[in-house]
């Protein structure tokens, strides 16, 4: 079904922190009041994950996604530093071909450390992705744009605001699959030759 947020190794500059933070803290503040004021909710709902995400980017690819059932429209992700809009992707079954997935983060004294999954063909049902970029060659069939959010069919229980922008499929099928993502579930997921490492230095999967 992710570009990572770079930290500082070592011993921590509070004054480039600051820096770094206030422009961040005013970003999440002026989403929390948009929201407040439902300007925001006009174009984005509450994401249909249940669970706060931690707020690091991670990617995942594949060389071929084949998906039945698909919707797509605006959510926002709740974090425990702030909120992420995103765009949620949702498939009913979902199957990758030559799956991975990676997260880099910065470990103090150890630099860039990944961690790395990958699987083929892995299988999905009700896969939930709240990605801010996704790229890729695709083929949608029988598909609606500019359906109403609160509308939507793919995929059971997973629908938008109501008077919202979405966008629905009956199938879609996605060749080089490359997408940054903030979190990811699904019902059920089984990846076959799974194989999980974890190494020094940056090894992304795109």
């Amino acid at each position: 079904m992710q570009t990572s947020d770079a930290r500082p190794s070592g011993r921590t500059s509070w004054k480039r922190l600051a820096l770094v933070m206030v422009p961040t803290l005013a970003t999440a503040g002026a989403l929390v009041a948009t929201m407040a004021s439902g300007a925001l909710a006009t174009s984005f709902g509450v994401s249909a994950n249940s669970f706060p995400v931690a707020g690091e980017s991670f990617q995942i690819a594949a060389t071929r996604l084949e998906g039945d059932g698909f919707v797509q429209f605006g959510v926002v992700d709740r974090g425990r530093d702030g909120l992420y809009p995103e765009a949620l992707s949702g498939i009913r079954s979902a199957t990758l071909h030559h799956l991975c997935q990676s997260v880099v983060q910065n470990i103090p004294l150890l630099g860039a450390v990944t961690l790395r999954l990958t699987s083929t063909p892995a299988h999905a049902d009700r896969l939930i992705a709240d990605a801010h970029d996704l790229r890729g060659d695709a083929v949608f069939q029988n598909i609606n744009i500019g359906q109403d959010a609160g509308t939507v069919r793919g995929v059971p229980g997973v629908q938008g605001t109501p008077g919202t922008f979405a966008e629905q499929a009956s199938t879609v099928v996605i060749n080089d699959l490359r997408q940054t993502t903030r979190s990811v579930s699904a019902a059920t997921f089984r990846l076959p030759d799974l194989h999980l490492t974890v190494r020094r230095g940056d090894h992304s999967c795109f």
